[in-house]
């Protein structure tokens, strides 16, 4: 009998391998209704716009649907239970953040291993001896409560810091003591703030009114500066700015380490800022305006007396540090624009920490405080410096550096002296696998040269039947830098070649390059990323049928974009939260300040433009295409998650079903900021598992010591 019953096994396993499983799915019926709308003469139906609908039970009972095909999918993959396993153990290694300096001790994050978030802690300057200061994993029982800000008052007293639930753009600020006593200050109605101390209180921005519980879809509007004195409550808090003339407009604001200068940064989109300034104690409580439209982009790095030290890209597309004079409202040069991109700058001592970016490398300079430069860093390898934290009054910084392949590492710096060392490195439980980085150049459709990070084994043999991941965004002024996964490792152990288009749309190569991907140019993203799916097959790394591509939030529209513009090229399609209802998009929550990129659907050009690239309205009739897993999370409030619901439903009622079509929705989870360790992992699990299926690899469960 027990031979029987494993025999019997044996077989249903052949079965499953030699019978392809998108076979097998019963697609959950959706119904159509007939929304119907008009754009310019144009007859546009929306048969599924009731799934914007997040709080009805249709819809709640759709997603149940959905989730349970998926499921029932995945868990007829042999393997998927060994790659969460693997995962896990993968997992096990320290992450940390970058620390903030305080008066005599610095603040960062750190987790151990898998614990579902990091944990705040802090060490006093020339010890190494840390402390709990806030633990967030004892907020909630699901371990959906993340710190997403943190903020020290100058005299190091108190640390404000967000708190995100459900991975939701909603916080609220909260404030503890140095000594991690928990007052109990609370502020709600926080999406997208700074958080400014002066004396014995902070600066931070509210949406006034804001019903937090019924806004997951609801359009953002009406945010204002507000001043909390510690020990008060948030209704006596004072509003110090406020335009209700712009109720679309967002601000936020800073003070420099001298503080002189209370300066108010206000924003239409997510590109371009109008600037202004109030000096301190100022009788009036005024805001001078330095800059008033939004054509470029301005942050105020620190003060020199009556000069700002403005890091900004006015006549300069790939940055430059300016001053002005505020007695004299005056600009001139500190440091010039170069031929690499400027993307950070931080005052540290009598020195100017920059990173610039050389063809999408981190690189590392000290100027000091007149625009000379003083050094140049060599950093250990090609990768990213994705952070630098200083004080004007302090000369030693910190900055965090990372590769494909290497995880973040915290080094101290002198700036100074520009001696750098390790202070924070974690120690992995990865595989032992040799791996090379390599950049190569491509050219797109128009003939313009892009970069491309290609990652793998080293000594692969190019025969064109390796399985490859193509990795994009292309948006926003977003430059897409080296940086680790562990996940990706498994993926890189097991055979997989990663690769990581630097397209259009993005900051790569300053201003020009971010807009020659955006607006009426937006194709010339999608262009630049099949391009780069050509260059791959031509040059025997891979072929179609072995060729995923990954993207998400703008990157989920760069992954639907090109899946229903050459469906045939590619296997594997993974668009994750991503904007793929181009007519629509504008009309949820903060989408109205994307349009600098994309345009909206309310002018006509733009229309045109939209709808013959939105993959939501481009899915075709009987079409074969690529395997798509969908992902996105039901508390989504940047891009919401009818964007993934609307495309999938269409998807599956148009497609020919050659191969798999589904959608894994998470449960309180959002865009993927402060998502719990063991959702990340089961997401991570089932993402993996379905490409490596679907591409045909081999999984060896082994690969973690």
């Amino acid at each position: 009998m027990k031979k029987f019953t494993v025999n019997l096994l044996l077989i249903t396993l052949i079965m499953l391998l030699s019978f392809p499983l998108s076979a097998q799915v019963k697609y959950p019926k959706t119904k159509k209704k007939g929304q119907k709308d008009v754009y310019f003469d144009v007859k546009v139906k929306d048969p599924y716009r009731w799934l914007e609908d997040d709080k009805s039970s249709e819809t709640a009972e759709w997603v149940k649907n959905q989730n349970k095909a998926t499921q029932d999918y995945l868990s007829k993959i042999p393997y998927r239970d060994s790659i969460r396993h693997t995962l896990v153990n993968m997992w096990r290694y320290e992450k940390y953040g970058l620390p903030i300096i305080g008066n005599n001790y610095i603040v960062y994050s750190k987790n151990p291993g898998v614990l579902n978030q990091s944990i705040i802690y802090k060490r006093m300057n020339g010890s190494n001896e840390e402390s709990i200061l806030i633990d967030p994993n004892k907020l909630s029982d699901k371990g959906t409560s993340a710190i997403s800000n943190i903020s020290i008052q100058k005299d190091g007293k108190y640390i404000a810091y967000c708190v995100a639930q459900n991975g939701s753009d909603w916080n609220e600020i909260h404030v503890v003591q140095e000594n991690g006593n928990q007052l109990r200050d609370r502020i709600t109605g926080i999406k997208f703030t700074s958080i400014t101390w002066l004396d014995e209180g902070f600066y931070y921005s509210r949406y006034r009114d804001a019903k937090v519980e019924k806004s997951l879809t609801s359009t953002n509007e009406n945010q204002s500066v507000f001043y909390h004195r510690i020990g008060s409550q948030m209704e006596e808090d004072r509003n110090i700015y406020t335009d209700p003339s712009h109720p679309k407009r967002t601000y936020s604001v800073s003070i420099p380490d001298g503080e002189r200068y209370l300066i108010l940064y206000t924003t239409e989109s997510t590109s371009g800022n109008a600037l202004s300034y109030m000096k301190v104690g100022s009788e009036t409580q005024e805001f001078t305006t330095i800059v008033r439209e939004f054509k470029n982009d301005y942050h105020v790095l620190g003060d020199n007396e009556e000069n700002l030290l403005i890091l900004t890209n006015e006549n300069a597309p790939n940055y430059k540090i300016a001053k002005y004079n505020v007695n004299e409202n005056k600009w001139s040069d500190l440091i010039p624009q170069k031929s690499d991109v400027l993307q950070s700058a931080t005052v540290s001592g009598d020195k100017m920490i920059t990173v610039y970016m050389r063809n999408a490398i981190s690189v590392l300079v000290i100027y000091d405080l007149n625009g000379n430069q003083v050094s140049e860093i060599k950093l250990p390898e090609m990768g990213n410096i994705s952070g630098i934290s200083g004080k004007r009054d302090n000369p030693n910084a910190y900055f965090s550096f990372n590769t494909f392949t290497t995880p973040t590492t915290i080094y101290s710096l002198n700036s100074a002296g520009g001696e750098h060392d390790y202070f924070l490195k974690p120690t992995l439980n990865l595989p032992e696998v040799d791996l090379t980085t390599e950049q190569v150049f491509y050219t797109s459709k128009d003939g313009v040269k892009i970069p491309m990070f290609i990652v793998h084994k080293r000594g692969i043999t190019l025969d064109s039947n390796n399985a490859v991941l193509l990795y994009g965004y292309g948006g926003f002024n977003i430059s897409l830098t080296p940086s680790f996964s562990v996940s990706r490792m498994l993926f890189l152990a097991n055979g997989g070649i990663y690769a990581v288009a630097n397209i259009r749309g993005g900051g790569e190569f300053g201003r020009k390059w971010h807009e020659q991907g955006t607006l009426l140019n937006k194709q010339n993203t999608f262009d630049d990323f099949i391009a780069a799916a050509e260059y791959l097959i031509t040059n025997k790394y891979t072929n179609p049928q072995k060729l995923a591509i990954s993207g998400g939030s703008n990157g989920g529209l760069l992954v639907g974009a090109c899946m229903t513009q050459r469906p045939e090229l590619f296997k594997v399609a993974l668009p994750a939260v991503g904007v793929l209802d181009m007519l629509r998009y504008h009309k949820f929550t903060i989408g109205y300040s994307w349009h600098t990129d994309y345009g909206t659907s309310d002018d006509k050009v733009q229309f045109n433009y939209l709808y013959k690239y939105s993959p939501l309205h481009n899915i075709k009739k009987r079409v074969v295409y690529p395997a798509t897993f969908v992902t996105t999370g039901d508390h989504d409030d940047r891009v919401v998650p009818a964007h993934s619901f609307k495309f999938i439903a269409t998807l599956q009622k148009k497609g020919k079903h050659k191969n798999p079509m589904l959608i894994r929705i998470e449960t309180d989870a959002g865009h993927g900021a402060g998502k719990p360790t063991f959702k990340a992992i089961d997401e991570a699990a089932d993402v993996y598992a379905f490409t490596f299926y679907n591409l045909g690899m081999k999984f060896e469960p082994k690969y973690y010591r």
